[in-house]
């Protein structure tokens, strides 16, 4: 009887059996399991986490027989151990099943929380315990809540859940019910829940929807948060619901009266109006003509004559600037506007005060191999073509007695504003034309009275020899004017200032004036001016012709009586 009663004892060992409460005593509890002697378990074992004890005498309870007898002759009870046997094997099937599980977050380890699931210790990642990140979790502590378990491994005894997959859930299911109370264009309250840079996210009471930095106004809008803060209840209108997705898009300028409707009544072609520069860009500037409207002046429309510069060379951001409209688009919802237009057209304001005819003062600009480029009053510019420049010369010859930078007078010769080109003439300057043709065809030099003008022939008398040149008086009582080294002699022999006396007499043609009207003078230039014209008159004159002219014409005449 002996061995029988200790082989049944020892079977209780390692088993969850029931038991009865027989007393209360302090914190613990004592309870008879059908052993020779009685166990006692603390009562902390018997509630949950932060909850109190329900138990009293007489209650059945289980538990874990850890060992039959103690050194004080007592059984080895455990609840905790019997609660997690029993809970491991309900969990186990909840697992298998999908089914949620509820537990009670009772303490913090590093990453994350511990879980009691009735009795089994599972671990909760801190990302899991909500859709956001939670600062304080001090409210969710020792409360009842779902979990759902993620992994679970018997043999380690490691259990992970989460509550964030069940949040995520209700949210859907909240989501999907109030997407389909939502229509297209109603409007709707809600909360400006985050900020981004191409909008806002707004909270329509459990469901989110994005108002785009582009439907939050008519007028151009920098930033969201230049409209917006993170709280603010805003009035929007539902623009679109994509139900597979659950995006819902939303506008507030949809509310408001739209700025185009009539633009073409209110905003004629031809119109003159007044607006802000709000963007600049590489191909023209943008301005608002009111909230929600702007037009585009192209780099093109911009100026009469800065062409080819950046239009933030022109205008400045903010400007109030007058614009004229050049066209209209209501349904692109685009307005052409010019800038150029609202001015006056400096070419159209030469051709007032300047008629053909007219002589005018300007700087040379520029040359080229074609002619001379004249900057006029206005900020426009004249072409002198080469042609144009003095009387007797070839293009080039002409083209070299001037100078950027030099002041000259010509004569408007055409205007076209259309093609925005003035022709003008320095040779045809005061009759020049025909002054210049009498001297190079032997009408005698301009003697001491009388304007100086460029291209005539002048009668000088040397005033000082120095090694750039000759410095003159023109005629008896003109001012002073110089004759380059160069500009002495068309052959280079004969360019030597030393050759000349101070008090001689010489004639010179005038080829330009510098910044203080001192006139420059050249014999080259008359003597190149007398030979053209001697050839062309006499074929082979000896009045200024060269040796390799007469020779040219005695053997055209020996050719043609051997032919005869």
């Amino acid at each position: 009887m002996l061995e029988a009663s200790l082989g049944t004892a020892q079977s209780f060992e390692g088993r969850v059996v029931k038991g009865t409460v027989t007393a209360i005593e302090n914190d613990m509890a004592v309870i008879d399991v059908g052993l020779k002697s009685e166990g006692r378990v603390a009562l902390r074992e018997f509630a949950m986490p932060g909850q109190k004890a329900e138990i009293s005498v007489g209650d059945e309870v289980e538990v874990y027989v850890d060992r039959v007898e103690n050194a004080n002759g007592e059984a080895m009870l455990s609840r905790d151990r019997a609660r997690r046997e029993a809970a491991w094997d309900k969990l186990e099937k909840q697992y298998d099943a999908g089914e949620r599980v509820e537990g009670v977050i009772f303490g913090r380890v590093k990453g994350g929380f511990t879980v009691d699931l009735s009795g089994a210790v599972a671990f909760l990642p801190g990302s899991q315990v909500d859709i956001r990140p939670v600062r304080d979790v001090g409210p969710l502590m020792n409360m009842p809540q779902p979990f759902q378990i993620l992994k679970m491994d018997r043999k380690r005894g490691n259990i992970v859940v989460s509550r964030r997959s069940i949040l995520e859930e209700s949210r859907a299911e909240q989501r999907s019910g109030l997407i389909q109370s939502l229509t297209e264009g109603q409007v709707i309250e809600g909360v400006v829940k985050n900020i981004t840079d191409y909008g806002a996210f707004v909270d329509l009471g459990g469901i989110d929807g994005l108002l785009h930095v582009t439907d939050m106004s008519y007028k151009r809008v920098g930033h969201p948060s230049e409209i917006h803060n993170i709280g603010d209840t805003v009035r929007v209108q539902i623009v679109l619901i994509n139900r597979e997705t659950q995006r819902i898009s939303l506008g507030m300028k949809q509310l408001e009266t739209d700025p185009w409707a009539g633009a073409s009544a209110k905003y004629p072609v031809q119109g003159k109006f007044s607006g802000r520069v709000t963007n600049i860009t590489e191909y023209g500037a943008f301005v608002e003509l009111e909230p929600g409207v702007e037009g585009l002046v192209h780099v093109s429309e911009m100026s009469w004559v800065k062409k080819n510069v950046h239009p933030g060379k022109i205008v400045s951001t903010s400007q109030e600037v007058d614009v004229v409209i050049l066209e209209v688009d209501e349904d692109k919802r685009r307005i052409s506007l010019g800038l150029k237009q609202a001015q006056q057209n400096p070419w159209e304001a030469f051709a007032d005060a300047n008629p053909v005819g007219t002589v005018v003062e300007g700087e040379v600009k520029n040359s080229t191999e074609f002619g001379l480029f004249i900057g006029l009053d206005g900020d426009v510019d004249g072409m002198v073509h080469m042609s144009d420049i003095a009387w007797g010369m070839s293009g080039e010859q002409a083209l070299a007695l001037h100078r950027k930078g030099e002041s000259v007078r010509a004569v408007v010769k055409e205007i076209d504003v259309e093609r925005e080109r003035i022709s003008l003439s320095i040779k045809d300057v005061d009759s020049a034309g025909s002054a210049g043709a009498g001297a190079a065809t032997g009408g005698g030099a301009a003697g001491g009275t009388g304007e100086i003008r460029k291209g005539a022939v002048v009668t000088c008398t040397g005033m000082a020899v120095i090694d750039g040149g000759l410095e003159v008086q023109v005629g008896e009582d003109g001012g002073s004017g110089f004759i380059k080294r160069g500009d002495l002699s068309r052959d280079r022999d004969e360019q030597r200032p030393e050759r000349f006396q101070v008090g001689q007499k010489l004639d010179a043609m005038v080829t330009g004036f510098d910044k203080g009207r001192k006139p420059t003078l050249s014999i080259k230039a008359m003597q190149i001016s007398e030979e053209k014209q001697a050839v062309a008159q006499y074929g082979s004159s000896d009045s200024g012709a060269s040796l390799g002219d007469i020779l040219g014409a005695a053997l055209n005449k020996a050719r043609e009586g051997g032919e005869r």
